[in-house]
Order: structure tokens, then C-alpha cells, then sequence
């Protein structure tokens, strides 16, 4: 039986995004690990296609349920009385179904762009996954619109969601500050404080990688901050949001003890 205090809409966008975390390192991780240990070096361009695009929808899809989560919390801190009556169980689920849906719908122009485009010379990649930065240096097309549209897709789905996230947060904190009683306003700051971490690894490592994408930043750095991004915070937001959350914890030790 599933554990009552966890049929909350929190949760619910909790459980989307560990779903979602789970296929986002696989499309990267058991590939990389081939590469590192087993010294196969070798991707199809298709495999490889397929690889970038299911990497960046379901990085896409990410944002979007931060951003929903994000809003959650401002519903739950800034109005709770009406909470349960805004973010229903209905609601929950168009926005978490919205949030799939627009992640991969919005990568597949400039996956189609990559893929029309023709390589020549080395195809040699200098990453550990098909990334676009390592990609669109060994094409002999015409870049400037795969550049001109990712920039664009960066801007608006990066900092359109970061900037949705901070006002939510802003107004958060402004209502966190005004309750009277240091027990409540702890109480309230400790049901966002773990979805925040996640949110400003997150927006770092991507603003840093593609807000300012292009063909000459350094490879080498960009290499580390996407181990950052696509590998180290997926594996750390499970202890992330469990070890911050008691009711998580509650249900955890319930399910193991046999209680």
C-alpha cells in the first residue's frame, strides 16, 4: 500500500522526476562506461542522433517539471488553503503530462537540423556522448542555424523556466520570512529546501553549457560540466529529496521494517 502522506501533488512531480532521471542517464551512462572500461569507442550516427535527442528532450522535460514544481510549492507556501483546490490531482497530471510532452516535441527541430547535416574529414568525437558542441565542429554544413536555434530553444526554455522558478522562490521566501513562529517558518523552508539545491545545480551546469553555446568554448570544460549535469546531480537528487524530507524517510523505513 502506497504510504498516504506521499498522494500529494509533490510527490506525484517527485515521482515524474526520478522516472525521468533514471531513463536520462541511461541514454548517456551505459554508453560512457563502455567507453571508459572496455575501450568501445565506436557509435553508429544514428545510435548517435538518437542518443542526443533523447538526452536533451528528456533534459528539456526536466526544466519544465522544476518549473512545475517550483509553482507547486508556491501554491502550497503562498496559498494554502486553496492548495488542494488549484493543484488537484487532474491538474497535477496535465501539468506533468505537459511537461513530457513539450520537452520532446521542442528538441525535434534541432535534432532534424543535425541530422541533415553532412560530416566530412574526422569523425572522431571529443566527448563521452554525442553532445552538439563536439558534433557541429566536425560538420562541413552550414551551422548557423542549428547554432541560432539552440541558442534560441536555450534562452527560452533556461531562462524562461529559471526566471518563473526565482519569482516563485522570491515569493516564497517573502512569505516564509512573514510567519511569526521560527518552528513554522522552518516547517515551510524544509518542504523546498531540497527541491532548491536541485534547482540551482541544475540551472548552473545547463546556463554555463548552452545559454552561451557555441563552437569555440572549450571542450575540455564543457566535458566536466556536463559530467555535472547529466551524471552527478541525477545520482545525487535521490539522497537529495530523501534525506531532506521526513515524510519520505517515514514511508522508507515503513516499507522496510514491515510496519
Amino acid at each position: 500500500m502506497v504510504h498516504p502522506h506521499l498522494q500529494m501533488p509533490m510527490y506525484f512531480f517527485l515521482s515524474n522526476l526520478s522516472f525521468l532521471e533514471i531513463w536520462y542517464t541511461t541514454a548517456c551512462v551505459p554508453k560512457a562506461i563502455t567507453i571508459f572500461l572496455w575501450k568501445s569507442k565506436t557509435i553508429p550516427f544514428l545510435s548517435c542522433i538518437l542518443q542526443m535527442y533523447f538526452i536533451f528532450a528528456l533534459g528539456c522535460t526536466e526544466f519544465f517539471l522544476l518549473t512545475v514544481m517550483a509553482y507547486d510549492r508556491y501554491l502550497a507556501i503562498c496559498y494554502p488553503l486553496r492548495y488542494s483546490t488549484i493543484m488537484s490531482s487532474a491538474r497535477s497530471s496535465q501539468l506533468a503530462l505537459g511537461s513530457w510532452v513539450s520537452g520532446f516535441l521542442i528538441i525535434s527541430y534541432p535534432t532534424s537540423l543535425m541530422a541533415k547535416m553532412s560530416f566530412c574529414g574526422s569523425n572522431i568525437i571529443n566527448h563521452f556522448y554525442c553532445s552538439p558542441d563536439s558534433l557541429v565542429i566536425l560538420s562541413c554544413s552550414d551551422i548557423s542555424e542549428f547554432l541560432f536555434t539552440v541558442l534560441i530553444i536555450s534562452i527560452i526554455i533556461i531562462l524562461g523556466s529559471c526566471l518563473i522558478t526565482v519569482v516563485s522562490y522570491i515569493c516564497i521566501i517573502s512569505t516564509i520570512v512573514r510567519i511569526p513562529s521560527a518552528q513554522g517558518r522552518q516547517k515551510a523552508f524544509s518542504t523546498c529546501s531540497a527541491h532548491l539545491i536541485v534547482v540551482i545545480m541544475w540551472y548552473g551546469s545547463n546556463i554555463f553549457l548552452y545559454v552561451r553555446f557555441s563552437t569555440e568554448n572549450p571542450l575540455e570544460i564543457n566535458k566536466i560540466v556536463n559530467t555535472l549535469s547529466i551524471i552527478i546531480t541525477p545520482l545525487l537528487n535521490p539522497f537529495i529529496y530523501t534525506l531532506r524530507n521526513k515524510e519520505v524517510k517515514k514511508a522508507f523505513w515503513k516499507v522496510f521494517s514491515g510496519t
